[in-house]
């Protein structure tokens, strides 16, 4: 960890959360007049969209259905762990950008499925923020922990994110349910060895638990709404967290634990301004005096 270049890592799969905590931190950001540097996690995908198909039916071929983009070595993770280092040290770094879709290109200059150009990190930074897959992986090749000040994991209860990749998979890109479903039994091995194990490097998880039945996600009609939801958000050490506070501005909220508080679903993102705020005025603070 660095006082003078801190760095924020939010770690989470796709469809848990992480856009709202990304939204939430860029409201903070811009209401505090702090400059963030950002980078994505899927900018560090060892392939782009092609190569990762005939990566795929390699895997395939020797009989191995366990490999996906939540596996250690889709990532270029010795290149993001370079980059976190660099930045701590130095307040620079490389970073570039995954292009989704022909409108992201036409913004970034590069195909739909490929991968921008590296480029320096704008100077002048007051920290480093990371969105993605791995952002608190430590295994034998990696310690992203160690070099991140404010760790959160963001992640829905099991069935809750199946239902919630379902719904994305089929409507927006068009796959069938048995597709998805093949999918889903595909990345449960590198969900279980790669992503659940860096919720225990987090200092903050939230994680939502929907209230109402979601016990055959193959059949849900909808995604569990806010509203039908609770949060609970577990801190790894609670000293210096004010829950009386939290609790008299969230209405509803309770503690399930000594490190726990429950919220409504639909207070989420309020939750988040509550938390998050104090911890990047002390992030900066001490980044100003070092």
């Amino acid at each position: 960890m660095s006082k003078k270049h801190p760095i924020i890592s939010v770690t989470g799969s796709s469809g848990a959360g992480t856009s709202t905590v990304k939204d939430t931190f860029e409201q903070i950001f811009r209401r505090e007049g702090v400059t963030a540097a950002t980078i994505e996690g899927d900018a560090f995908h060892k392939y782009d969209r092609a190569a990762m198909k005939a990566e795929l039916d390699k895997h395939y071929a020797k009989g191995d259905h366990t490999f996906s983009h939540f596996s250690y070595e889709a990532n270029a993770l010795e290149e993001l762990e370079a980059v976190f280092k660099s930045y701590g040290e130095t307040g620079t770094g490389k970073k570039r950008y995954y292009v989704h879709n022909d409108e992201e290109g036409a913004k970034l200059g590069a195909a739909s499925g490929t991968f921008t150009d590296w480029e320096d990190i704008e100077p002048g930074t007051d920290l480093l923020f990371y969105e993605g897959l791995h952002g608190a992986v430590k295994n034998d090749q990696v310690d992203l922990p160690k070099y991140a000040d404010l760790k959160i994991g963001v992640v829905p209860v099991v069935n809750l994110e199946w239902i919630q990749k379902i719904h994305r998979d089929k409507h927006q890109r068009g796959y069938t349910t048995e597709a998805v479903t093949d999918v889903i039994l595909r990345r449960m091995h590198a969900y279980v060895h790669c992503i659940m194990p860096q919720f225990t490097e987090t200092d903050i998880n939230f994680q939502r638990v929907p209230i109402v039945d979601t016990s055959n996600p193959m059949i849900a009609r909808w995604i569990p709404t806010a509203d039908e939801s609770l949060v609970v958000i577990r801190f790894r050490d609670p000293r210096g967290i004010d829950f009386p506070y939290l609790q008299s501005m969230i209405h509803d909220s309770f503690m399930s634990r000594a490190n726990s508080i429950v919220v409504p679903g639909g207070k989420m993102e309020l939750a988040m301004q509550l938390i998050f705020t104090p911890l990047v005025e002390r992030l900066i603070s001490e980044s100003k005096r070092a």
